[in-house]
């Protein structure tokens, strides 16, 4: 494993004012479609929340035949309300073996987990003593839901421009006997073959499998590199899809990286790498913790921010 250089600490310093270069295959010349093979229905904006404390419907879905029960092991949820202030709170509400009340917000609203020995007197009583963070959290998380719902998806011709380590590279469409995909870093080409009369259903699924690829093998590389300049390591790797959250760690040192991080810079990837390996020592976000982080990533604080800005930049392409 290759130890942190003077000249490695120094390139932190302009990590955001560069574009990382990415490895690839080239591929074999053959016809690209020049018009759009798969037409894309006009997107429709979805309104926005009646309140930005109570969360957004959803779009109602046939039911399939046969549903899974849930896991024997998952806490049951409720749905409540609670008058704060002026507004009505709505959030779900989870119990838990943890030791305290614990706050988590997402594009789908406050989610409480709670002990329970903890009655709902004192749930209630715990959110209003944290309303000013929990309704600015929610405004925020409300006004970057708007700010994607209003970028057009992406259009799935050929030469459309998809996301890929902090720039963006052209899609090309060529047809083929097999289903393959090879990236040309000098061209910042992805070229997919796919055979006669593919639909746009196979190319996002191609193209969603040729990012995750990607993402195994630069991710797995950036932990191996921070875990020892950290002098950790941990137990094991495996991607994540998780709709609102980047990583996490386990107790165990199980960590999980969401694979649309590869849409980024590489600076915004070893920030989420390091705040993750950070947990394999500090099982919380404490100042221990953010000491931690900045001791292998010093530019933790503005990478946090960047990472913020640039996921509401990020177009729609999977929805």
């Amino acid at each position: 494993m290759k130890p942190a250089s003077p000249q490695d600490d120094a390139s932190q310093l302009d990590l955001f004012a560069r574009e990382a270069q990415a490895q690839g295959q080239a591929s074999s010349a053959k016809p690209v479609y020049t018009s759009p093979v798969w037409s894309v229905p006009p997107s429709s904006s979805k309104p926005p929340p009646i309140s930005p404390y109570i969360a957004p419907p959803t779009t109602a879905v046939p039911l399939k035949p046969r549903v899974a029960p849930p896991p024997a092991d998952q806490p049951p949820t409720a749905k409540r309300q609670l008058m704060v202030g002026e507004f009505i709170l709505e959030y779900e509400l989870r119990r838990s073996t943890r030791r305290s009340i614990g706050f988590m917000i997402d594009d789908d609203g406050l989610r409480v987990t709670a002990p329970k020995r903890i009655s709902i007197a004192e749930i209630d009583n715990a959110i209003r003593t944290k309303q000013h963070w929990i309704l600015g959290k929610l405004k925020e998380r409300r006004e970057r839901r708007a700010a994607r719902l209003q970028k057009p998806p992406v259009e799935w011709i050929d030469g459309a421009q998809i996301p890929y380590l902090g720039a963006d590279i052209t899609l090309r469409l060529l047809v083929g006997g097999r289903n393959r995909s090879s990236y040309n870093p000098a061209t910042r080409e992805l070229s997919m073959v796919l055979v006669p009369g593919a639909t746009e259903t196979l190319l996002k699924e191609r193209v969603k499998s040729w990012y995750q690829q990607e993402a195994k093998v630069l991710f797995e590389q950036r932990l191996d590199l921070y875990a020892g300049r950290l002098g950790v390591s941990y137990h094991s790797f495996g991607l994540s899809s998780a709709g609102t959250r980047w990583g996490s760690c386990t107790v165990d040192r199980k960590i999980r990286l969401n694979w649309k991080l590869i849409h980024f810079s590489l600076p915004l990837i070893d920030y989420v790498v390091a705040h993750e390996l950070a947990h394999t020592l500090e099982m919380n976000h404490s100042a221990d913790f953010w000491n931690t982080v900045g001791r292998i990533y010093p530019e933790y604080d503005e990478a946090k921010n960047l990472l913020r800005k640039r996921a509401q930049e990020l177009p729609v392409l999977f929805a």
